[in-house]
């Protein structure tokens, strides 16, 4: 005959990390069911710009260039059957024609950039990824090591 407990189990839908969690008064253990993740895939480019809306006299005004890193971030529900959000690769190759446009260029010549601010920067890149990863949450671009920013979406 079996105890009580082992008919409880027996019974019982959750798994069994679930039911020894809860038999040692801890909490259950995180589910990657439930789970919402952001995912950040960075890349890297070499390119030169200016900014003709800047201020007369300001450095920026004249040509200079970056070593640009640009962060993507996807964000949504982790996948129960793969355990993952999405697979970093499908990050990488909706951003690969980008990085073919943008690297070693000089940005003031691609259409949308005439102005390229970090701020135009990361919307540009934005509105050229989202056809690709509707999960996209933010594009950060980085200038230098200090300075960046973020773009959100709409």
């Amino acid at each position: 005959m079996k105890r009580p407990s082992e008919r409880l189990r027996a019974a019982d839908p959750r798994d069994a990390l679930e039911r020894a969690a809860d038999e040692a008064g801890a909490p259950p253990p995180a589910s990657p069911r439930a789970a919402r993740v952001e995912l950040t895939k960075e890349f890297r480019f070499e390119a030169a710009h200016s900014l003709p809306r800047a201020p007369e006299g300001h450095k920026c005004r004249r040509l200079h260039g970056h070593s640009y890193r640009v962060t993507v971030t996807v964000a949504g529900p982790v996948d129960p059957a793969r355990g993952w959000l999405m697979d970093y690769g499908e990050i990488s190759g909706a951003f690969q024609g980008l990085l073919d446009v943008l690297d070693h260029r000089y940005l003031n010549e691609i259409e949308g950039l005439e102005n390229s601010t970090a701020e135009i920067l990361a919307r540009w890149i934005w509105d050229r990824l989202r056809g690709k990863l509707p999960q996209i949450a933010a594009v950060t671009v980085h200038e230098t090591c200090t300075a960046g920013c973020t773009y959100r979406g709409p």
